[in-house]
């Protein structure tokens, strides 16, 4: 089992950064696949990205040229660098990790850490 403790939401205006960052313990994660997902209210989750252990990075179209993901395996760590922040990225991000044999969206999940772009 694998627990995740996000860290790093807050409240930021338009145009600003966001680092988001997710410890995992429990495991070692470095095999794993680790992502990002967001939901805002009345919206379904969704992913926002994520990156193999070798690190190859997926992104949601949405999100391209102004996410970045990165880990740390020595720190078991993932991160969400978020930049050129809009009010529609407003939601409660969550971190994934998933064994790579694992479908997109399975795996262990952390509580959430809300992020809000408001002027």
């Amino acid at each position: 089992q694998v627990q995740l403790v996000e860290s790093g939401g807050g409240l930021v205006q338009p145009g600003g950064s966001l680092r988001l960052s997710c410890a995992a313990s429990g495991r070692i994660v470095s095999l794993y696949v680790m992502g990002w997902y967001r939901q805002a209210p009345g919206k379904q989750r969704e992913l926002v990205a994520d990156i193999t252990s070798g690190g190859r990075q997926n992104y949601a179209d949405v999100v391209k040229g102004r996410f970045t993901i990165s880990r740390d395996n020595a720190k078991n760590t993932v991160y969400l660098q978020m930049n050129d922040l809009k009010p529609e990225d407003t939601a409660v991000y969550y971190c994934n990790a998933r064994a790579s044999t694992v479908v997109r969206g399975g795996g262990s999940w952390g509580q959430g850490t809300q992020v809000t772009v408001s002027s």
